[in-house]
């Protein structure tokens, strides 16, 4: 029996329909200048800007992280002081 080392992975398909010429121009230029397809290219860029993204959301959690002091608060007393004052 032979075993394969690949596992196929769950690829996604975007479809991008009426791009103006001149874009999509523009866009193979930029693809020809990195000496790639315009396919190729296009899956770098929005893989790249979804990276940003991400690393844009960890750099804002972790600040909020670090602005954030921990309370002494008691959420009981919160909950109660809370239900006393009749909201």
């Amino acid at each position: 029996m032979i075993s394969s080392c690949y596992q196929e992975v769950p690829m996604g398909q975007v479809i991008i329909r009426n791009l103006d010429d001149a874009v999509v121009t523009s866009l193979k230029r930029l693809a020809a200048k990195d000496g790639k397809s315009l396919e190729q290219f296009l899956r770098d860029v929005l893989a790249d800007a979804s990276r940003r993204d991400r690393e844009g959301f960890f750099e804002f959690a972790k600040g909020m992280r670090e602005r954030g002091t921990p309370s002494d608060l008691d959420p009981t007393d919160l909950i109660r002081k809370d239900r006393d004052e009749g909201h």
